[in-house]
Formats: structure tokens, sequence, C-alpha cells
């Protein structure tokens, strides 16, 4: 392909991939508050493929219409009585609002119930059949797991990065390389490195270069016990066993656990930063930045791309639990508040403030999808 058509094509690519995934895991979200509204006896009076204005109705069934709207993006669904202001509206049989707290509380946390039991049957499948290998948020979680037999492991000395002028970068040692050996001596620490440079003036590295894991053995010169290289530990072999369907169902909700608990604590960090500083951090990414990401796993198979799938259905139900004005976590926060007051908050307050929330929102999507934009052109 011409390299002036293969950027915009990737970028083209990138946006359908993510629109197509996103769009998939919205629609099971939604599905999610749509069983839950009827196993309530709410009635749910539109259940809509894309965002409004409205292109056809598909079909109705059992009182809700099944549609298919202009914006190629998302879905949702309207419930009886959910944006009225009229009390007597509000109050009519098969109404949102007429329903008890309970059921009312069980339809606001259906949806992301639904994403987390999408997370769950893929991380159980992978686990299972893919043998995939969980998350650890340590080496030494990492170290411990291997000893447990949970996964297999084999660490290495990585070079992170080297010293323009240093020895190593004479000799012609590359950055983000293995160092597996000095002298033919196996290494897997930094300390290891340490030890067996003391009082030398020249070692052999045994190093393993690129995507193919070239290995060459480079004669480097020590300078007081240093060669101006930047080590760290990380795996260098790392796979995991066949596991049977219960082992894997532990590991399933273990890990569907832990990537919430990593998302919460990245959103949390993401408003302290704008706070503190008014910029985004870099490590959270935006639609732009998803997007990109969306085309990356794609093209790394199957596997990859179904746990960055994983990875996003979490993300979304821990977006969409937190007590925020215009999130599910946020209409929930105002059931719990009629509970403890004994009686609703004013409709139209409540409105206003999921009106202050969703616009806030739309900002703060806004400003992360600049940063992403600003970080492509830098890095471009």
């Amino acid at each position: 392909m011409d390299a002036t058509l293969e950027i915009p094509m990737m970028v083209f690519v990138s946006i359908v991939a993510f629109v197509v995934l996103l769009t998939g895991l919205i629609l099971i979200h939604e599905w999610g508050h749509f069983i839950a509204a009827r196993m309530s006896g709410v009635v749910v009076e539109e259940f809509g493929f894309g965002l409004p204005p409205r292109v056809k109705r598909f079909f109705c069934w059992k009182g809700t219409d099944f549609t298919l709207n202009w914006i190629p993006f998302g879905g949702f669904v309207r419930l009886k009585g959910e944006g009225a202001l009229d009390p007597k509206e509000r109050r009519a049989p098969g109404s949102f609002a007429k329903a008890g707290a309970f059921a009312r509380c069980c339809i606001l946390l259906a949806g992301v119930f639904m994403n987390f039991l999408l997370a769950f049957c893929i991380f159980f499948f992978g686990f299972l059949f893919g043998r995939w290998v969980p998350t650890y948020l340590s080496l030494d979680a990492m170290e411990a797991a291997a000893e447990r037999g949970e996964i297999a492991l084999q660490l290495g000395v990585f070079i992170d990065d080297i010293l323009e002028d240093g020895a190593a970068a004479e000799a012609g040692v590359l950055a983000q390389s293995f160092l597996i050996a000095i002298d033919g001596i196996s290494v897997v620490r930094p300390e290891d490195v340490v030890r067996l440079q003391e009082a030398k003036r020249r070692v052999v590295y045994t190093v393993l270069e690129g995507k193919v894991k070239k290995e060459r053995d480079i004669t480097v010169t020590v300078d007081e016990g240093k060669t101006g290289v930047l080590l760290r530990t990380v795996p260098r072999e790392l796979s995991a066993p066949y596991r049977d369907p219960v082992t894997a169902v532990r590991f399933a909700f273990r890990e569907s656990l832990v990537i919430l608990e990593q998302t919460i604590r990245g959103i949390g960090y993401l408003f302290s930063t704008l706070v503190h500083t008014g910029t985004v951090p870099p490590e959270i990414s935006g639609p732009v930045g998803i997007a990109k990401l969306t085309y990356a796993y794609v093209q790394q198979g199957v596997g990859t791309y179904l746990r960055f799938v994983a990875l996003l259905s979490l993300s979304l139900a821990a977006f969409n639990v937190l007590p925020f004005p215009a999130l599910d976590g946020g209409r929930l926060l105002f059931v719990l508040v009629e509970l403890v007051r004994g009686k609703p908050t004013d409709r139209r307050t409540e409105l206003l403030i999921n009106n202050l929330g969703f616009v806030t929102l739309l900002g703060l999507i806004f400003l992360v999808t600049f940063y992403d934009v600003l970080r492509l052109f830098i890095a471009s």
C-alpha cells in the first residue's frame, strides 16, 4: 500500500473497529437494563440501536419498539415515565418511578452486571482453553504464583536504556534487549550483573535482540564496575498450564476484580491529576487512544483482542457505577437518598443535576480526546 494512504487507512480502520467494539459493549450494557426492567414489571418503551434521531422502527415486541437511529454509536433503552415531570405520569402502572426501590436499584445495576458478566465469561474461556496468564501487580506476586504452580516463569535482565557516551553504547549494545549472561554465566537480576562485573576491566555480554530474540555476544569495557546501562528484572518467558473449569472460574473472578480495582484507581488518578495540574495524565487514554489500541490488538490475534474486549467491558462497568450524575451510579445514589429521606428528590432538581453531570462528562471526554490527539501529533 502507498505510504501516503497507509496512515489514513490505519486511522479509519482503528475508528471503525473501536466504534463497533464499544457499540457492542454498550448494547450489552443496555440489554441488562432491558432484562431487569422487564423482570421488574417496568415497561420498556424503546430499545434503540445507535443514538437519536430515529431512522426507522424494526418491530415492536411486548410493548417495546426496537429502533435504528442515525448516530451509529452505542444504544439506549427508554423506560416508561423515566423522563416525565408530571407526577401522575410517573405514578402510572409500569413506570420506572412506580417500581419499588429495590427493583429500581436492580435495573440501574443490571447494565454494569452484564458488562462484568461478559468480561468474566471471556476470562473463563481464556483461562480454560487459552492458557492465559493472570494479571499480577508486582514481580513478587508473579514469583509467588510461579511457586504455587499457577504459571511457568523465567526471569531475565532487561536493558531499559543505554547512556550515549557509555561503554555499552560504544560496544554496540542495544536498548530494549535482554542480557542473559556475562562471561557465559546466566544472570536474572541486576544484582547478578553488578557482582559479575565487579573488579573486571572487560566482560562479554550475551544479549537477545529484536522480536526474533537473536542471540549475540558483545565485548564491553567496564569502568569502575559500570558499563552505562539501565537494567531491570522482567519476565523473559511466561506461560500457563491448562486449567480445569473450577480453577478457570476462580481465576476469571479474581482477574475481573483485579481489573475493576485498577480501573477505579485509574479513574481516581485521572480526577486527582485534573484537580491538581489541570492536565490529563499520559497513562490515561480517551477515544482516540483506545481506537489506536483496538487496531493494535486486532493485529495481535484473537486471544489478545478478546482480553482487550474484557478490559474495556470492565472499564465501562467501573465508569458507569461511579456515583456521578447522569451515570448509573449517580442515578442509584438518588434512589438511596430517597430511601434515607423517605421521599424522592424533586424531579426537576434531579433532572437539572443529571443534565449538569452529563455536560461535565462531555467536557471531560473532550479534554481527554484533546490530549489524545495532541500526543499523536507530538509522536509524529
